[in-house]
């Protein structure tokens, strides 16, 4: 506070002393030699007021870390606290729960809607493992892990943060190629820059969790986006082409496969029967054999009245005896239409 009038009289704008407190307080002194209860009962409120300003609360977000003289004392949780007044001891109250967002590559001017964004060209721009310009946005959440070392380990966590985070994914980002990280290795540089991060965070023994590394924009320099939309069209076209392809086979390999399986199984039954209707028939004459083994001549006709049977039982002919047949007239063969009629014979007794 400033002291406009001291009863020494060394001027205004002077600040405020001890003694000044003491000779204010000898001005309202009596004759008697002893300070009146006015001053009393004014230093009483201001002690009462001084004490009460060690009163705190923490919030349900929160964590309180009490230092005495600058040194850390204790770390409350949530609720009304207290602490010694100033200048004994203070509190820092860093929210433990929060979850922060630092942003690489851009900043978000305004949340919108329409939210609009303002490119950081020197953070966005890396190179990848073949060579290649690349231009990525990307966000960090983190939480306070341990508040003391958040407070005091790292000057300025945010800051290092973003620089620890722009090292990392140049890392990870130089150690693939273009076409992995514009298209299906977004997840994996995520999940490594994340790993990284929080190796070199820990390093620093900075007190914050990553929660999470988020890309947001990845595509290649605008000079160059044609091009890349022309490979990226041809890709899709080769991914389409392949997928019509093994749809294709997929349909005709197990007809194809059912198809061979049938004509197996045919061929394997038609053998089977063959085998067992030439075994019928070598067992048969074999039984005819030892048949006519045993009588041959009575085996021998029957045989021929068999072949005979077989042979003339089906036709259309007509037997004449030779006396009959000498007084017949020939005729030609005129049967039913598309079929040769029958002819003539005669049978000699």
């Amino acid at each position: 506070m400033q002291w406009d009038s001291t009863p020494g009289g060394s001027g205004p704008g002077r600040e405020f002393t001890p003694d000044d407190l003491l000779q204010y307080m000898r001005k309202f002194k009596p004759s008697s030699g002893k300070v009146g209860p006015m001053v009393f009962g004014v230093l009483g409120i201001v002690l009462v007021l001084w004490l009460a300003t060690g009163i705190y609360i923490v919030g349900a977000d929160e964590e309180g870390v009490v230092r005495r003289f600058g040194k850390v004392v204790r770390t409350t949780g949530p609720g009304p606290h207290y602490h010694l007044p100033a200048p004994m001891e203070s509190v820092l109250k860093p929210k433990v729960t929060k979850v922060f967002r630092v942003e690489i590559g851009f900043r978000t001017i305004s949340q919108g809607p329409p939210a609009k964004y303002e490119s950081i060209v020197k953070e966005a721009r890396m190179l990848t493992g073949d060579e290649n310009i690349i231009v990525i946005w990307f966000a960090v959440q983190f939480k306070v892990s341990d508040s003391m070392s958040y407070l005091f380990n790292v000057r300025d966590v945010e800051k290092t943060l973003r620089a620890a985070a722009e090292a990392a994914m140049r890392e990870v980002i130089g150690s693939n190629d273009i076409e992995s990280a514009l298209t299906t290795g977004k997840a994996e540089v995520e999940n490594k820059s994340q790993i990284l991060l929080q190796e070199i965070m820990d390093s620093y023994e900075s007190g914050i969790v990553i929660e999470q590394v988020k890309l947001q924009t990845v595509e290649a320099p605008s000079q160059v986006i044609p091009a890349f939309k022309d490979v990226a069209s041809a890709r899709e076209d080769r991914v389409k082409l392949i997928n019509q392809s093994e749809g294709y086979r997929n349909d005709i390999l197990p007809k194809a496969q059912g198809e061979a399986a049938q004509m197996v199984a045919q061929s394997e039954a038609y053998a089977a029967a063959r085998v067992s209707r030439a075994q019928g028939d070598a067992e048969r004459f074999n039984q005819v054999v030892t048949e006519y083994l045993k009588a041959r001549d009575v085996t021998r006709d029957r045989l021929y009245i068999e072949a005979m049977e077989e042979v003339v039982g089906n036709a259309d002919r007509i037997i004449l005896d030779s006396k009959a047949a000498a007084g017949t007239l020939p005729f030609l063969p005129l049967g039913r239409q598309g079929t040769p009629a029958p002819a003539a014979g005669t049978s000699g007794q």
